[in-house]
C-alpha cells in the first residue's frame, strides 16, 4: 500500500493555478469564496448537491449517554449537528479505480518477490509519483 499524504489548501490552489494559468490570489480567492459558500449553506441547514463530487447534509447527532472511561461515571453527550457526505458517482468510480491499480500493483510486487525476481518499479498514478528526470548535458558534472 502505497503511503498517504495530507494535501493543503496550498497545494490545490498552486495546481489549479498552474492549470488554469490563473494568478495564485486570483485562484486562492475563488476556491476560498467556493469554501465559505459551502459553509454558509450547510450552516442554514440546507443540502449541497455537487453533482459527480456528492452531497453534503448536516445532520442531527441525538443526545445520548456515554461513560467516562477514566471514572466509569456516566455523562450526558448533548445533541449535535455533524455535517455528512454521499460521495457522488464520479468520486466513487475515481477513488476505486485508484483502489485497484495499487491493488494490482501489490499483487504483481507480491509475486514477484515469492519468485525471487526484482519487481518493478510502481507505475505512477500521478504526477507527483512520476520520477524526476535527473540532470543532463554539462549539468552532469557539477
Amino acid at each position: 500500500m502505497t503511503a498517504r499524504r495530507t494535501i493543503t489548501k496550498k497545494e490545490l490552489v498552486l495546481r489549479i493555478a498552474e492549470n488554469t494559468q490563473q494568478k495564485q490570489t486570483v485562484t486562492r480567492d475563488i476556491i476560498q469564496l467556493f469554501i465559505d459558500e459551502v459553509i454558509n449553506e450547510l450552516a442554514r441547514g440546507n443540502r449541497l448537491e455537487l453533482r459527480d463530487f456528492g452531497v453534503f447534509e448536516v445532520k442531527v447527532r441525538k443526545s445520548r449517554k456515554a461513560r467516562n472511561p477514566k471514572t466509569g461515571a456516566e455523562v450526558r453527550v448533548p445533541e449535535k449537528r455533524v455535517v455528512t457526505i454521499k460521495p457522488g458517482k464520479k468520486m466513487k468510480e475515481e477513488i476505486n479505480r485508484h483502489a485497484e491499480a495499487e491493488l494490482a500493483a501489490e499483487l504483481a510486487a507480491s509475486a514477484a518477490h515469492a519468485m525471487g525476481a526484482v519487481a518493478p518499479a510502481p507505475i505512477p498514478v500521478n504526477d507527483e509519483d512520476a520520477p524526476k528526470p535527473g540532470p543532463t548535458g554539462p549539468e552532469m558534472n557539477r
